[in-house]
């Protein structure tokens, strides 16, 4: 099982970026997925999830500003960031959750499984 984060780069306040998180060996179909941050001198955060049934969260500090999908394929899950802030710089890792069949709420997740990370820049 391998996750593979890509589209990470350094762009101005108020434009836009979009993640990937790509599966290697396997399917997110029995997998929540979760985009988490981590700035220089901060905790990790949790930013969004989707999970098994294609539900989206979001963090208040992104929501109305990004977007968590995923493909039809259930390969790929995306993080359309727009209107973004410098407060958004960081390491954006992705990661999954084997969920099986059961449908959580919320991104409480002890995730199994770690993409290595793509960095975030948002200059002022």
């Amino acid at each position: 099982v391998q996750l593979v984060e890509s589209g990470g780069g350094l762009v101005q306040t108020g434009r836009s970026l979009r993640l990937s998180c790509s599966a290697s060996g396997f399917t997110f179909d029995e997998y929540a997925i979760g985009w988490l941050r981590q700035a220089p001198g901060k905790e990790r955060e949790g930013v969004s999830c989707i999970n098994v049934r294609g539900d989206p969260y979001y963090s208040d500090s992104v929501k109305g500003r990004f977007t968590i999908s995923i493909d039809d394929a259930k390969t790929t899950v995306y993080l359309q960031m727009d209107s973004l802030k410098p407060e958004d710089t960081a390491v954006y890792y992705c990661a999954a959750y084997y969920s099986g069949s059961f449908v959580y709420t919320g991104c409480g997740y002890d995730y199994n499984f770690w993409g290595q990370g793509t960095q975030v820049t948002v200059s002022p």
